[in-house]
């Protein structure tokens, strides 16, 4: 088995204008290990969120090659990129993208409604997982009754529901305070010490720094290793 979980070749992602083509991610090569935790970081609009959702199966590239745990991605249907969205890879946004209508707990489950555990397993296991990021009491809150440092542990909850290796968290300090904030960082230090690969798209050199041991920096959709 390959040491890497991701392995990019030549990855391109533009978009048509009027008379000419926008690069959004020009020619990424690189590989991620698995366990490695490595930050992305670039200025507004240069193409670190367009790279973490090709990672993440969400927007399908233009060119080149994307491997996944081996797998190559790029040969995939839609549907059997839902798939690998669903079953190996977790997702943490920065507005959190909970569904404010239902309670905490069933937010945690919807990743795994179309697996085989039964309605009373998923429930054990979302609680479970809410119960690890501190919101043993929150589980029948909806989305709009707490706090943005408890929707953002709710949603990192619900990363975790299928059990993913690769974790992707885009920004996911950018609405919180300081305290919120360092108090997420350390759950996502705590996944990668389990083992889990963290890619984390930040503007914070300093959350950079003392987290990550690898940092991508990317302009203008081309990305430069540090």
């Amino acid at each position: 088995m390959s040491d890497s979980i991701i392995e990019t070749q030549e990855l391109n992602k533009w978009y048509p204008k009027r008379s000419s083509q926008a690069f959004a991610l020009r020619r990424a090569t690189f590989n991620v290990r698995r366990g490695e935790f490595v930050a992305i970081m670039g200025p507004s609009g240069s193409g670190k969120s367009t790279l973490l959702y090709v990672l993440g199966c969400l927007i399908h590239p233009t060119g080149g090659t994307y491997r996944l745990e081996g797998r190559d991605i790029t040969q995939l249907n839609e549907r059997e990129r839902a798939q690998v969205r669903s079953r190996q890879i977790g997702f943490v946004f920065q507005s959190f993208q909970l569904l404010p209508g239902i309670s905490a707990l069933r937010n945690v489950e919807l990743p795994s409604l179309y697996n085989k555990q039964s309605r009373r397993e998923r429930r054990e296991r979302a609680r479970q997982l809410l119960e690890r990021v501190g919101l043993a009491e929150r589980l029948d809150y909806r989305p709009p009754e707490l706090s943005g440092g408890e929707a953002q542990r709710v949603a990192i909850a619900r990363a975790l529901m299928n059990d993913p290796n690769l974790i992707l968290a885009d920004e996911p300090t950018g609405n919180l305070d300081s305290a919120n904030g360092q108090s997420v960082m350390a759950l996502l230090n705590e996944l990668h010490r389990e083992g889990r690969t963290i890619m984390l798209v930040t503007h914070d050199g300093e959350i950079a720094r003392q987290n990550a041991g690898r940092i991508l920096h990317i302009r203008d959709g081309v990305l430069v290793e540090q």
